[in-house]
């Protein structure tokens, strides 16, 4: 079938071999790639209830059938695997450089199972598998190790992907990173790499994909580099990227603040996009085949931190350590989420894990001493919980863990075990159903309906037809994670648009309704693999405070009723019982 290479790669570290296998037409027309081959391939090569840290989990790398095309937005891969975290569906996408490279050794996807005596990193071609000593790689940070590969294998054309000392610690939610500041995150792919002794993976090769129609592809492109000159979206990402968002979600009072119990920053201007550009030297970075730029290469150019340069911080990250943590300079932001990148952890579990330490430490739970703002002191905590050293080797377990440990399970927040992103459910009501059922706990990325919310296609406050709308989104977002597409082209590729993508790249051609099926057809291969894993019904459903607790900003609350509602929706919606 055209647009895909029709063959995985298998990679057994156990007996350091390697091989390759065909994948049925069938599979791909059904599925398609990225995370409905991915998933396909979870419940095909993983025995249920296995340890994910164990030899027997297999992490899996894969791209689409849009990956090295002209398709804006596909310089995309996912990683795949049973989350350390929270025990079912890990899934994470990530651009930068690496995609095409992945693509150019000829595989759908690549399966890594088994545990290698000693520490490797991979070498990976369209030819063979490389395994390489990385003992004197073991405890870099990210950037060097990521320098120090590179160097190695003498290839200016790899994509490189790597672990910190985090992933090595097998911290529950560590993250691997690529082009230093990109990261495959939240759900600890991170962890099952360092579980089997990879510190990272070099990609190359000379393959590529052969699509079905360039005259659909070159006419799509152009069509959407006319529109992308003047849409207002786009145009507002290559000037602000993500912290734009600080000021409309702490207007419309949803920003989590002191651990999730205000819904508004009094200092959200010194934390937002126009501090960052008045305070930090910024220039916008795309990924390739990109337009919106929506990366920010910031380098702080006064205070303790001048010279620091890194790639962001997103909004993720702004929310996490400066609305959780009452940190009130970006600056400080900045330095923290460099923290995390070169160590190798996830920001937003991060950030709510110290905000979470804090709250424990007022309450008498801990004996530690930490105070909200105190940059210092949370800086600390995370070199300790990436060395798991002391009580961040609590932490370093995730917050259901840490929560039980101090006897804080009414207070943390989280949905099966993943702490939600930077938009509360108690305004932004369908968020809060976006949360509960997303397939990898909660999680933002999956229906993006903050978005419709936050934009006034929708009321915040509106219970009926926010289900209608979520499966909408989600189904249609399914997709682009299977052909791989970046979520921020969302606005620019209705269904229309992704059948002619479909088209163009496999030639099969599609209406709405069929493209649903198919996004149906994957979202239901995820529902078996977390069924499958033991996730009950009962876990659709979101922290009780959010149902009792009002926001001491606005004394807004998620009613239980209309949440009920909303999920009971979703299910007829699904279909499911």
């Amino acid at each position: 079938m055209y647009g895909f290479h029709g063959k995985i790669l298998l990679i057994d570290l156990d007996n350091r071999s390697f091989e390759e296998q065909p994948i049925e037409e069938q599979v791909y027309a059904e599925l398609l790639g990225g995370k409905g081959l991915a998933t396909y391939l979870l419940l095909e090569h993983l025995e249920a209830s296995l340890n994910p840290l164990s030899k027997d989990n297999v992490i899996i790398f894969a791209t689409g059938p849009a990956t090295n095309t002209r398709v804006f937005g596909s310089s995309r891969y996912g990683v795949f695997t049973k989350s350390p975290l929270t025990g079912i569906y890990c899934e994470s996408y990530v651009g930068g450089s690496v995609a095409e490279p992945i693509n150019s050794t000829g595989y759908d996807a690549i399966i890594i199972k088994g545990t290698a005596a000693l520490p490797v990193y991979l070498e990976v071609t369209n030819k063979d598998v490389r395994f390489h000593d990385a003992s004197h790689l073991w405890g870099m940070g990210t950037y060097q190790a990521e320098d120090a590969i590179r160097k190695e294998i003498r290839n200016k054309n790899a994509g490189i992907v790597v672990i910190g000392p985090a992933g090595e610690s097998l911290v529950r939610f560590a993250v691997i990173e690529n082009d230093y500041w990109r990261s495959a995150g939240r759900a600890g792919a991170g962890a099952v790499l360092g579980s089997k002794k990879i510190k990272g993976i070099a990609f190359h090769g000379n393959q590529t994909r052969e699509v079905a129609n360039t005259e659909i592809l070159n006419r799509l492109w152009r069509k959407i580099a006319d529109k992308g000159r003047t849409d207002p979206g786009a145009i507002a990402y290559k000037k602000y990227g993500t912290p734009m968002l600080v000021a409309p979600v702490n207007k419309i009072g949803a920003f989590p603040t002191q651990y999730w119990s205000r819904g508004v920053f009094d200092k959200w201007h010194d934390i937002s996009a126009d501090a960052l550009l008045s305070k930090c030297s910024v220039r916008p970075k795309s990924c390739p085949k990109c337009f919106l730029a929506c990366g920010n290469l910031v380098q702080v150019v006064d205070g303790r931190h001048k010279g620091l340069l890194i790639e962001g911080p997103e909004y993720e990250t702004i929310y996490a350590f400066g609305g959780l943590c009452l940190i009130d300079d970006i600056r400080e932001i900045a330095y923290l989420n460099d923290i995390c990148d070169r160590q190798g952890i996830d920001t937003i579990t991060a950030g709510n894990l110290a905000s979470f330490t804090i709250e424990a430490s007022r309450r008498r739970r801990i004996d530690e001493k930490l105070y909200y703002g105190d940059v210092d002191a949370i800086a600390e905590l995370l070199e300790k919980i990436s060395r798991r050293e002391g009580i961040g080797s609590v932490l370093a377990e995730g917050i259901q863990y840490a929560s039980k440990e101090w006897s804080m399970e009414d207070v943390a927040i989280h949905v099966k075990g993943l702490e939600p992103a930077g938009y509360d459910p108690r305004v932004l009501k369908g968020m809060g159903l976006a949360y509960a059922t997303a397939d990898r706990g909660a999680c933002h990325l999956r229906a993006t309906i903050y978005k419709a919310e936050l934009s006034g296609i929708v009321e915040p406050d509106q219970i009926d037809g926010k289900a209608e709308m979520l499966v909408d989104f989600e189904d249609r977002h399914t997709l682009f994670d299977s052909l791989i597409l970046c979520r921020f082209f969302r606005d620019l590729y209705p269904w229309d648009i992704i059948s002619e993508i479909l088209e163009g790249t496999t030639g099969i051609k599609t209406d709405q309704n069929q493209l649903r099926t198919i996004a149906a057809n994957i979202t239901n291969k995820v529902r078996q693999f977390n069924l499958r894993e033991g996730m009950p019904k009962s876990s659709d459903t979101l922290p009780q405070r959010f149902f009792h607790e009002k926001l001491a900003t606005s004394g807004k609350v998620l009613a239980k009723p209309d949440f009920d509602r909303m999920i009971s929706d979703y299910y007829r919606l699904r279909g499911w019982s």
